[in-house]
């Protein structure tokens, strides 16, 4: 059975994956985290300009 990694445990591939392509797992918490803040914003109307009500511009004639 295989150990399990702590967090303090060296990970040697993994450095070496960070450094040539980048910090996947990093990037995909920071876009995560950007989604959710702008979907609250949504879901909270916050920043929304609602639109102005349709003028009556025949004078209320049909």
């Amino acid at each position: 059975m295989t150990p399990q990694p702590s967090g303090s445990d060296h990970l040697p591939v993994y450095e070496s994956l960070v450094r040539e392509r980048g910090d996947a797992v990093a990037e995909a918490r920071v876009v995560s985290e950007q989604a959710q803040h702008e979907a609250s914003q949504a879901l909270n109307w916050h920043g929304v300009a609602l639109p102005e009500p349709a003028s009556d511009t025949n004078g209320g004639q049909l």
